[in-house]
């Protein structure tokens, strides 16, 4: 979908626009666990990566037993939103929506913090749902979807939730990206209560042995409330369909597995994981135990302790989806934002006066200056 990030050529700080003269974009993702942002110019169906940012924040850290966002957590997560606010300033970007996920739709301060960022970074962000989640998850993973196939399931594992989306691959072939930005083929999905961080905190980690087959039973339990779990197996086989993971667990896994001195985007996004390969692969991650993980040149520190949970997430998911291969995507929520802006509907803009400044509960659109 989006070509590899280059230079930018020279442009002045601050003037809008690439050095192509082209507008540029950017989407702004604050989730449980990580802030990210990409920029990135039109390009034909699709569009080039301009520059990308990402940053552990750990938003959503504590918030199960307090139903609050810590004052820790705010911080981590307004630095990287200043962050964020200077890149975007750097680059001269014309558009830029933010969103922001579970984390803020849970928090009871949610909407607090989401002020207290408009007011100093001028960024608005819009909180979404979890169908809003899944929905722009799939348009992000549309070109990873083989052209011979009829069904795919979409897993998103994020830090607080994991939504997953069975995909009518029919449906993207014929309506393109202009049908699936129109609305999204997704035949069922659901929002499982459990991520990487909601996870990893309802478990004493300092003993993994004796806390993974908890965790596993927990995940497992999450995917078997799924009331269309069944018609959707049924569907998959029948379709000869697969999965398609878009999160930092999916393409650590696929790191791993695939041996990577350092991360490589171009291996990782749109490779592909077998069963038997998924479950050595997070047996080994298992066994390194979280100072081993944390070795790893595609994990890190960071990672390292939210990667046990990932894993029991994903297996239980692959359980339930046996036989299925997993194709990884380094692409997912941003995407789905980016495609909306340049290719969906314009939205209708109404007058406003010169001075009012926008909603955090708006849409989530940001000019900068």
């Amino acid at each position: 979908m989006a070509d590899k990030k280059d230079g930018t050529g020279g442009r002045k700080r601050g003037q809008s626009g690439s050095h192509r003269g082209k507008p540029l974009f950017a989407a702004v993702d604050l989730g449980t666990n990580n802030c990210r942002l990409l920029v990135a110019e039109p390009r034909g169906q699709s569009f080039r990566v301009v520059d990308s940012f990402s940053q552990i924040a750990r938003l959503g850290e504590g918030l199960h037993d307090t139903g609050r966002l810590s004052d820790a957590a705010i911080e981590r997560a307004m630095s990287a939103l200043h962050a964020i606010r200077a890149k975007l300033k750097h680059h001269g970007v014309g558009r830029v929506r933010c969103i922001a996920t579970e984390a803020c739709r849970k928090a009871s301060n949610g909407p607090d913090f989401i002020r207290r960022v408009q007011t100093e970074t001028g960024l608005t962000f819009k909180v979404i749902g979890a169908k809003e989640e899944a929905r722009l998850a799939s348009i992000g993973c549309y070109d990873l979807i083989k052209p011979d196939v009829q069904s795919v399931l979409v897993v998103d594992v994020g830090g607080g939730s994991t939504e997953l989306s069975l995909v009518d691959a029919r449906g993207v072939r014929q309506g393109g990206l202009a049908g699936i930005l129109r609305q999204a083929p997704i035949v069922d999905w659901t929002s499982l209560k459990v991520g990487v961080v909601t996870l990893s905190e309802a478990f004493d980690l300092t003993d993994e042995a004796a806390a993974w087959p908890q965790m596993l039973e927990r995940a497992r339990a999450a995917v078997s409330s799924w009331p269309a779990l069944e018609r959707v197996q049924q569907r998959l086989q029948a379709d000869n369909g697969y999965l398609i993971g878009t999160s930092g667990t999916v393409t650590c896994l696929a790191g791993v597995h695939l041996n990577l001195d350092r991360y490589r985007r171009d291996k990782v996004d749109g490779s592909w994981l077998s069963r038997a390969d998924g479950q050595s692969t997070m047996q080994r991650l298992r066994e390194l135990g979280i100072h081993g993980r944390a070795k790893l040149p595609t994990i890190g520190e960071e990672r390292a302790p939210l990667m046990l949970a990932g894993c029991a997430i994903m297996e239980a998911v692959w359980e339930r989806f046996d036989g299925h291969t997993l194709r990884v995507a380094d692409r997912g929520l941003r995407e789905g934002v980016l495609l909306s802006m340049m290719h969906g509907q314009a939205p209708v803009r109404r007058r406003r006066p010169k001075r009012r400044k926008p909603a955090a509960s708006g849409s989530g659109d940001t000019h900068v200056g």
